[in-house]
């Protein structure tokens, strides 16, 4: 109610990537990931940045394509990890005729660009993506990251309880897949006031599985509380430095393979520090 000020109804907004042209695409640009859901205008819906976050380096960056992407990295010399994203499922059908040809798709640009499969690492949160690549695309496949949100997808799941996860550790390594991706708080747990490594995670391990997990710094200050991303462990952490606790256990006793960071300095930083790949 622009009125009173009163959020009657929060403000939203949804833009798929199939709504619009390659060209409209192009005439965009970046912004940070925020948005203010009291807003009563478009303008002011895409403001919201968290005062604890800073506009100072939101230059509004170009956007490219996914293979303008590639073609920028490659000349960076880096490795990618690329996220195939859900969406609807006509929408898909009716741009690549499948969600097997979309996966395809995204994999088939990595060839085109002459990219080798160990400089990627493919994502997705549908398991049957992973298991695609796997099948169908196996030198990619091996690198194929399974990002875990089971947590919120599947009914009865308890991450400190094997017995309900489908599929298992031991079956997903079974079916080939080679890497897991939870989220940060399914790999840790409170222990005698201290952050440990989660049942979760120790069977992931004992299965053979790699981790990779997400994400470093995505939480408001730790001094508030309810951090999603700490959120098993938020009875014993209390401020920022406790993120690098937390950074400590799973690269020295979970045993991750990688995390993904908003600031990738940081990660960077205690990398080198910890002589860590």
């Amino acid at each position: 109610d622009p009125v009173s000020g009163e959020v009657v109804t929060p403000a939203s907004a949804k833009c798929c990537a199939s709504d619009i042209t390659l060209a409209e695409f192009k005439s965009l640009q970046g912004k940070m990931d925020a948005a203010d859901p009291s807003a009563t205008t478009v303008e002011g819906y895409l403001g919201g940045t968290a005062s604890w976050r800073t506009d100072l380096y939101a230059s509004r960056g170009e956007l490219l394509t996914h293979a303008e992407s590639i073609d920028l990295f490659n000349s960076l010399q880096v490795k990618m990890t690329p996220e195939l994203k859900g969406g609807d499922a006509a929408d898909i059908a009716a741009v690549f005729g499948s969600q097997e040809a979309y996966a395809q798709k995204m994999i088939d640009e990595y060839k085109a660009a002459g990219v080798s499969a160990d400089k990627v690492f493919p994502q997705s949160f549908n398991l049957n993506d992973v298991l695609y690549w796997i099948a169908n695309e196996p030198a990619f496949g091996a690198q194929a990251v399974y990002l875990d949100d089971r947590y919120e997808t599947s009914d009865g799941f308890d991450h400190t309880d094997p017995a309900t996860w489908s599929p298992t550790m031991d079956e997903l390594v079974a079916d080939g897949v080679q890497i897991i991706a939870p989220p940060m708080w399914m790999l840790v747990a409170s222990e005698d006031g201290q952050i440990v490594p989660s049942v979760y995670a120790g069977e992931a391990r004992a299965a053979g599985l790699d981790i990779i997990t997400w994400t470093f710094e995505r939480s408001a200050p730790l001094v508030n509380d309810g951090a999603w991303y700490h959120q098993t462990t938020d009875d014993i952490i209390d401020n920022d430095g406790d993120k690098y606790e937390t950074l400590h256990v799973l690269a020295q006793e979970v045993g991750i393979l990688g995390i993904f960071s908003d600031w990738p300095a940081t990660v960077t930083y205690y990398a080198n520090c910890m002589n860590l790949d």
